[in-house]
């Protein structure tokens, strides 16, 4: 909630680290991407289609911080950790190894985990640290490659500092929603994502519409993630300009590579 200044100006709400994970796979028209419907009664983009993800808490900070620098998965940040903790708190993908191990966790490693601790995790009865430690797995913070950093609005009264990131899900691994947070999910092919909202099926809130367009760029995962790699990630935060039929316009920088820098969107703030 926005505070009052002496002058009487709301002082903007402290934005929220958070990350997602766009899980990428690539199916018979092209490359896809998953996403879940977040329920109606959370309070930031609620009913909206987005991409599994979520806060960085606490946890997430002491968590990586005792990853530190590995010689293969390089710096464990607590966005990546968080990341993988959510994806797997949401849609029960496991972005793990074994310990000192190449290959991510396989499936029947992953229903056994699922099994243990997964509605643990989801209820706040365990950490993932703890459940990772238990499993003697670590995880694989070197398949995320980073994609986008967005801020919302200095004018919303919930506020977040999102880093995004591409990760090709595990073959094996079964990608549904939680039913909780998220109440529906789907593969989908970028720009059908984008067809669908205009035709009224879904809808978007404002960062996660670039990022689709952005993505639908590639027709592969492997396309995606080489440029991702290649490309710098220059943050986003929106100003926005309330226009006399109640729209707004969003104003956003030419560098951040999103085909334009003004946009004039229907659809009401996420929060």
């Amino acid at each position: 909630m926005n505070q009052e200044t002496t002058s009487g100006e709301a002082t903007p709400a402290t934005p929220r680290p958070a990350a997602t994970i766009l899980l990428l796979r690539d199916g018979p028209g092209g490359l896809e991407v998953f996403m879940v419907v977040r329920h109606h009664a959370i309070d930031f983009a609620s009913g909206a289609l987005v991409f599994p993800g979520g806060r960085v808490d606490d946890a997430d900070h002491d968590f990586a911080s005792r990853l530190g620098t590995h010689a293969r998965t390089g710096h464990a940040d607590a966005f990546r950790v968080a990341a993988i903790r959510e994806t797997f708190e949401e849609c029960g993908v496991l972005l793990a190894r074994p310990a000192g191990a190449l290959s991510l966790v396989g499936a029947d490693t992953l229903r056994n985990v699922s099994a243990r601790h997964r509605s643990a995790l989801n209820a706040g009865t365990t950490g993932f640290e703890a459940i990772l430690r238990q499993e003697k797995l670590e995880p694989a913070t070197d398949t995320l490659v980073h994609f986008a950093h967005w801020i919302t609005p200095a004018n919303q009264p919930k506020r977040y500092d999102t880093q995004f990131f591409l990760a090709a899900a595990p073959p094996e691994h079964l990608a549904v929603h939680d039913g909780s947070e998220a109440v529906d999910s789907v593969w989908i092919n970028p720009a059908r994502a984008l067809a669908d909202t205009l035709a009224g099926r879904f809808k978007l809130v404002f960062a996660t519409a670039k990022n689709l367009e952005k993505l639908s760029r590639w027709n592969s995962v492997a396309d995606a993630l080489a440029a991702a790699r290649a490309t710098a990630v220059v943050t986003v935060q929106p100003h926005p300009t309330k226009l006399e039929d109640g729209r707004r316009l969003l104003r956003i920088p030419a560098e951040a590579d999103y085909g334009g820098t003004e946009f004039i969107v229907d659809l009401p703030p996420a929060s």
